[in-house]
């Protein structure tokens, strides 16, 4: 393949990311639809349950009135040749009579797996795949994992000072250690992903509400690893349980020990979900099996040190979001993660790290080997 096919499916990578925090759990899709070398449409996946980014690249094509018979399509995975929130792609690909299509990555889902890429060749048009292979499967890594392994992809995000510190020892300081910019991005984060995990000292501490703001299409759920059952009855998560799902995660032993404030928990709307405790500490594993077992794709946590380093302890994390303000707090700041990183066996290592300025803080961004 050439320069020029390489520099058009970097165009369709770019418009693909586009969808990030729209789409899921559907993967962020991007395509170019191209003529004698000329680009005469594009599209991309632009939210759950709408049109792929095929379709919006040959609606593209009406609108700007250009005819796509004997184009080529760049497009970054494999297209869909099944019924279900949408009609296959691949019937509108041969109705238009492309002459090529160019795919960066397999859909590994069952209902793809190359049928899609057979599909289009038995109706004779050509087909080249792994063209930027590796950039695409990067920019869908979560949706490939849970479809070829059915486990969550799992980020741990935190903001922090240059010495460590999650937060401010006084309550009267300024709440937030990262700047705007950071927290603007860090709700993006937040729409990208199924649930949003804390433990219950962030909940008693900070008393977050949890949400993407803006609002998602649909928000997360809120899962707090609460073995005791100290969650404030008048904290916000309970408060808005009816309206934005949220899971307390305990144990069976603690539900039996107390019935009456478990009764008062989902009574308020919210749902208590047991899973095997050891040392006061709730079990990952059994935890992250039942949320695969929902389809939770992508699980945001957010938790304070203890709760970061119980899933870096465990080998549970895929990806790390780290926001670094300009601030070294010393004796003015609290929960220093440093102390509990010390307990990790070993060191961590990372792949496609990025890093980015926002507005004097800097976003470290990693996925863990």
């Amino acid at each position: 393949m050439s320069q020029s096919d390489e520099k058009f499916m970097q165009m369709a990578l770019k418009l693909a990311r586009r969808g990030i925090g729209s789409v899921e759990p559907n993967p962020a899709v991007g395509c170019l639809i191209v003529k004698q070398d000329k680009v005469i449409a594009r599209g991309w996946h632009k939210k759950f349950g709408g049109p792929h980014a095929e379709i919006n690249a040959l609606e593209n094509c009406k609108k700007n009135a250009s005819n796509p018979q004997g184009a080529v399509m760049y497009v970054t995975l494999e297209p869909c040749c099944h019924h279900g929130k949408t009609g296959p792609c691949t019937d509108q690909i041969i109705k238009a009579k492309l002459a090529k299509v160019i795919i960066a990555a397999n859909d590994p889902s069952p209902h793809a797996a190359g049928r899609g890429i057979e599909l289009l060749r038995n109706s004779g048009i050509e087909v080249q795949l792994g063209l930027c292979r590796d950039r695409a499967e990067r920019l869908n890594a979560p949706f490939i994992k849970f479809t070829t392994t059915e486990n969550p992809w799992i980020i741990l995000k935190w903001a922090q000072s240059i010495d460590s510190k999650l937060a401010y020892a006084d309550s009267t300081e300024d709440r937030w250690i990262s700047n705007e910019k950071s927290r603007k991005d860090a709700h993006k984060l937040r729409r990208r992903v199924q649930a949003i995990l804390v433990g219950v000292n962030t909940v008693i501490a900070d008393d977050p509400l949890l949400t993407p703001r803006p609002p998602a299409g649909k928000n997360p759920a809120r899962i707090v690893l609460d073995t005791n059952l100290r969650t404030p009855l008048d904290s916000k998560l309970i408060a808005t349980a009816k309206k934005t799902p949220v899971i307390i995660v305990t144990s069976p032993q603690t539900v039996q020990e107390k019935p009456e404030l478990a009764e008062k928990i989902t009574g308020k709307g919210a749902e208590l979900l047991t899973v095997p405790a050891a040392q006061d500490k709730c079990s990952l594993d059994a935890l992250l099996e039942h949320l695969s077992k929902r389809t939770f794709q992508q699980v945001l946590v957010e938790g304070g040190p203890q709760t970061i380093t119980s899933f870096l302890k465990q080998n549970l994390a895929n990806e790390i979001v780290i926001y670094i303000a300009p601030k070294i707090l010393a004796a003015r700041g609290k929960a220093d993660l440093s102390e509990q990183m010390h307990k990790l066996h070993g060191s961590l290592n990372f792949n496609h790290v990025e890093i980015k300025s926002l507005g004097g803080d800097v976003r470290i961004s990693a996925i863990l080997k």
